[in-house]
């Protein structure tokens, strides 16, 4: 499963706010520096789905905002 994800990092707590079946907004504590936010959002969106951060990978959009996650269910 493929979903679109919109990042805010550097926010006071984390959430996910889902916006419709394919799209998300995560927001993280991390700061976007050397991928710690990248990891935050992989550790979130498995918390989220409840598997293993393992199974979520990043396809595009390493550097920005705006991601394409690959989700192993």
């Amino acid at each position: 499963m493929r979903i679109f994800v919109k990042v805010k990092t550097g926010a006071r707590a984390e959430k996910i706010e889902k916006i419709d079946e394919t799209h998300l907004t995560v927001s993280v504590r991390e700061r976007p520096l050397e991928g710690r936010a990248n990891k935050a959002v992989l550790s979130a969106v498995a918390g989220y789905f409840n598997i293993s951060p393992s199974r979520v990978a990043i396809v595009s959009g390493a550097s920005s905002r705006e991601k394409l996650l690959d989700i192993a269910l």
